[in-house]
């Protein structure tokens, strides 16, 4: 017997991993080689946290674990920006029928610099630091490159409590 078909829900998170330097973390897609992005997934469920999404899609993209002595908790901030937009027609085939819409919710990870990155090869091909600018320049989503050019505001804000 086959188990019938998860479809995603259609409630996302966003994550720009930077450096105190505003270096961003990009990682190309497996799926769409040439297009590179910040750190996105889905909800595993509903009522699933947001912060939770964040820690499990950051470890499962790219391998950087939230919650310990190099980036502790503290370093993921909830930005309080939500997008709203259509899903491109290559991926809806992932969600429900008549979803056509996500909801993209933006958070910050401050991490001490350009630290170790292993990426699950099936998602990602190759990942790179880069300035903010040039990082922007290179989403090709449009809200992500609109959430790293709002990087220096967030960061002059927020400086995480290191851990002492």
């Amino acid at each position: 017997m086959t188990e019938p078909k998860r479809f995603k829900i259609p409630e996302s998170v966003l994550v720009v991993i930077h450096t105190p330097a505003c270096e961003v973390l990009l990682i190309e897609r497996a799926d769409k080689p040439g297009y590179w992005q910040s750190v996105t997934g889905s909800k595993d469920r509903i009522d699933e946290p947001l912060a939770d999404t964040c820690v499990r899609e950051v470890a499962e993209e790219t391998g950087i674990a939230i919650g310990g002595a190099e980036v502790p908790l503290a370093a993921l901030r909830d930005w309080g920006l939500s997008n709203l937009y259509e899903i491109y027609p290559v991926w809806r085939h992932r969600y429900a029928p008549g979803v056509t819409h996500n909801t993209e919710h933006v958070f910050g990870l401050t991490v001490p610099g350009r630290i170790a990155v292993r990426l699950n090869p099936r998602e990602h091909l190759r990942f790179q630091w880069l300035p903010w600018r040039e990082a922007a320049d290179l989403c090709f989503s449009p809200s992500n490159a609109e959430a790293i050019l709002q990087l220096p505001r967030f960061l002059a804000d927020f400086r995480p409590e290191s851990s002492s």
